[in-house]
């Protein structure tokens, strides 16, 4: 039975509810109510676990501080607009000092997809209850947590803002702050950690992203047969959008793995709007029939790209570092490279080397330059960067939907453990004390006078000799 509660909520929001229940971390629902068993031990340990549920808060842009209070619940009825056809699944309250923001929560498990419809009553609903934001929880995938996998007209957006949080994303971020201690209240982690557990399990319904659509195949087979890929067909705008997904999973695995936050970079401009983002991807799509995006791992020596050519039916990860600015050739250049690629495998790992100018780059396989380094070298130029090149040719798997997945996901794997983890950028070694400096009275303000007197008498003598030996012609 639902329990009213509109004097329950936070702040001038008193009256948004005609019923609702707090979320529960142990609720009492029926065995065919899985998603909302799930949501309501989510927004429980949202409410409870203070840096859990603040830090997803603040990556929305929502502020949040020590004195932050957050409220959340299921199963609510709004008085505006709501009835049983129409009732998203949870409600969140979040009041910081005279502020408070609100969200409306709707969530779906296993292999359940989000509807338009159903998401753009949810925001007539917001913008009828002077509610903040809609947020959408699911196994579809999103690059960043302010772009949606679900195309929803203008006019809805305009209502409320909206906001998609994977479920892995989820559990990603709540094993991250286990991992590294960011939850220091012994209860809380208890909690934190029980949640981590029923989100890994399978009767949750929680998964990654495991196979490209249908349209793949089609895709894949008429760059094959040298056919153009069309940017505004709807099979290749399906396979974008996939692929995105898919990134935003790679950036999650590797997450865990690391025990970092690894995110996909995303320029400014295309966070800013991301159908200029799918326009920009459509045209690389088509005229250079791949599918590119870039990783950002932190501390390592630059960002991971990862191209999947459709054309060669292989994938090709790679990093770029600067050459040693201290070492003179070419060849003294590489043995700085190589030296870190020392416990490296050599299959697969190539070197591209990026000469000064205009001038074409090169490459060579990493085996080869071990043993004849002087291979690599052009006359009268000098290496200026190089880039670390993986190569996977997965032939007829490529065009499988579910293989291309498992073959992506380890080729990023095997890059980072063959090359991310071993490339450190060059930097200048420390200024040392001149040897005339060594001592402060050599700097002190006499010190500095007396130099410059020096110099200019040197100046002086120097221009007196120059005039003498003029006059002398």
């Amino acid at each position: 039975m639902m329990t009213n509660i509109s004097s329950q909520i936070l702040g001038d929001k008193s009256e948004l509810l005609v019923s609702g229940e707090r979320a529960r971390l142990f609720p009492v629902l029926a065995e065919t109510s899985k998603e909302g068993r799930t949501l309501s031990i989510l927004l429980a340990c949202f409410e409870t676990v203070d840096n859990f549920g603040k830090s997803l808060l603040s990556d929305l842009g929502v502020k949040v501080g020590a004195k932050t209070q957050i409220q959340t619940y299921t199963e609510v009825v709004l008085k505006k607009g709501g009835d049983k056809s129409v009732r998203p699944d949870g409600l969140i309250v979040v009041k910081t000092g005279a502020t408070t923001w609100t969200a409306l929560v709707e969530a779906k498990v296993g292999n359940s997809d989000l509807n338009t419809e159903q998401l753009e009553n949810y925001l007539e609903i917001a913008k009828l209850n002077g509610i903040d934001a809609l947020i959408t929880i699911s196994n579809q995938f999103a690059p960043l947590p302010t772009h949606h996998p679900v195309q929803l007209s203008a006019a809805a957006l305009k209502k409320a803002k909206v906001a998609h949080w994977s479920w892995m994303y989820l559990l990603t971020q709540a094993t991250l702050q286990m991992g590294n201690d960011e939850v220091k209240d012994r209860e809380q982690r208890v909690i934190l950690n029980e949640m981590v557990r029923f989100l890994s399990h399978p009767s949750a319904g929680v998964k990654g992203f495991d196979q490209m659509p249908a349209a793949w195949t089609n895709v894949t087979g008429t760059v094959q047969a040298g056919g153009a890929i069309s940017v505004k067909s709807d099979e290749a705008q399906e396979v974008i959008g996939a692929w995105y997904q898919e990134t935003r999973d790679l950036s999650l695995i590797l997450s865990r793995q690391l025990g970092e936050d690894v995110n996909v970079k995303v320029s400014r401009a295309h966070v800013h709007d991301p159908e200029l983002r799918m326009k920009d991807d459509l045209q690389t799509l088509a005229s250079d029939n791949c599918l590119r995006a870039v990783f950002d791992v932190p501390n390592t020596a630059g960002v991971i790209d990862i191209c999947a050519d459709l054309r060669k039916r292989s994938v090709f990860s790679s990093m770029r570092v600067a050459a040693p600015t201290d070492r003179k050739s070419t060849k003294a250049r590489l043995n700085w490279l190589v030296k870190q690629l020392q416990k490296s495998k050599p299959d697969d790992i190539h070197i591209r080397f990026i000469w000064p100018g205009r001038g074409q780059s090169t490459q060579h396989p990493l085996a080869v330059l071990r043993d004849r380094p002087e291979v690599a070298e052009e006359a009268n130029k000098v290496v200026s960067s190089f880039e670390v090149v993986f190569f996977r040719d997965i032939g007829a798997k490529f065009a499988q939907r579910k293989n291309f997945i498992t073959e992506l996901e380890q080729t990023l794997a095997d890059f980072y453990e063959q090359v991310g983890q071993h490339l450190k950028a060059w930097q200048p070694a420390a200024p040392r004390i001149k040897e005339d400096r060594s001592e402060p009275s050599d700097v002190n303000t006499e010190a500095i006078r007396a130099n410059a007197e020096e110099a200019v008498q040197e100046r002086d003598h120097q221009s007196n000799q120059s005039d003498s030996e003029e006059s002398a012609v």
